[in-house]
């Protein structure tokens, strides 16, 4: 059983080293880019890096995800796989101006 689990967290550990990585960037209640074009039917890792002086949201009800990321700091938000469309997503902080969308193609 021991074993099992020692394979299991490499295995799960390899498949997220793996995966393609997008970068977004938020400051100030702005994130860039605005759009991101990923592969469908691909998970896939969007690492959220927020370069302001304020926290931020990632937040997306299309995509359940919702995760704060605080000033100076990086979060990873892992999505999909997605069939083919647009998603959006916002920053609960700044909900008029921290907004972006995913394209799944």
């Amino acid at each position: 059983m021991k074993y099992f689990l020692i394979i299991f967290l490499l295995a799960n550990f390899a498949s997220a080293a793996d995966l393609k990585t997008f970068r977004l960037t938020c400051k100030d209640g702005v994130f860039e880019p605005t759009t991101i074009q990923i592969p469908q039917g691909e998970k896939v890792q969007i690492e959220v890096q927020n370069i302001g002086t304020t926290a931020e949201e990632f937040e997306s009800v299309e995509l359940n995800r919702e995760k704060v990321v605080t000033a100076g700091k990086t979060i990873t938000v892992f999505i999909g796989p997605l069939t083919k469309g647009e998603y959006k997503f916002f920053g609960d902080f700044h909900k008029d101006t921290a907004q972006g969308k995913i394209i799944a193609q």
